[in-house]
């Protein structure tokens, strides 16, 4: 039907890749609500660090979502230079636990990284590209004695209810998407990550992009 395919081509693509934030997922569908699906092709991406990187490059996606800290920030900032790329920094946090609520640790106010030794880590693959400065978990460098490999958030999410597993993250949670079975506590610990976006340097934003990004930016206003 040729109608159908016109219109088709004729809609406006609005593309975003990130590392496994439901806060993302959730700023993506409040986006989608306000503009409607006549006019817009949307399309997510919930990849490894090194894809939401080539997507932004390879323009798949206009932005990628992802965090920097001291510790990966020279390695990738490198990479993003050498990719013709901006960082663009949206809100600081601490780090937090997720785990289910059914977790020993789970009613505790503070965790320590020493207490969280006997329960397995759970960590998003990251395919080839497993260095640790592409890890989505924060402490990355950590001997941690369980560490279980997960590809998506769905399965991390039953590990960490079948086998009390827990994961390090930015805390900022969307119960709506996650459900309410799980926690996030906070870590015993100084470190912080710089929640961001990241663009290509030749391309300016679009109207859809911008009003994306202030929805993400709202999440920050929680207290985490």
């Amino acid at each position: 039907d040729a109608k159908y395919i016109s219109k088709r081509e004729s809609k406006k693509k609005f593309s975003v890749s990130m590392q496994h934030y439901t806060f993302a997922v959730q700023a993506f569908i409040e986006t989608i609500k306000q503009y409607g699906m006549n006019d817009y092709e949307f399309e997510i991406y919930e990849e490894t660090t090194y894809t939401v990187i080539e997507n932004v490059r390879n323009c798949k996606s206009e932005l990628g979502i992802l965090y920097l800290n001291d510790f990966n920030r020279q390695v990738l900032e490198k990479i993003f230079a050498e990719y013709r790329l901006q960082f663009h920094p949206i809100f600081d946090c601490g780090l937090y636990v997720y785990m289910a609520k059914t977790h020993p640790l789970a009613g505790k106010e503070q965790i320590a990284l020493e207490e969280l030794m006997d329960f397995p880590c759970l960590s998003f693959s990251q395919g080839t590209h497993n260095s640790f400065y592409f890890a989505e978990e924060v402490l990355s460098t950590v001997p941690y004695k369980k560490l279980i490999k997960a590809s998506d958030r769905a399965t991390l999410l039953n590990l960490m209810i079948g086998i009390n597993g827990y994961t390090i993250c930015s805390g900022i949670i969307c119960e709506e998407l996650n459900g309410a079975e799980y926690v996030a506590v906070r870590l015993d610990s100084d470190e912080k990550m710089t929640i961001g976006y990241l663009t290509r340097r030749d391309m300016h934003l679009s109207k859809i992009g911008m009003d994306y990004l202030e929805v993400l930016g709202t999440f920050k206003a929680k207290d985490f």
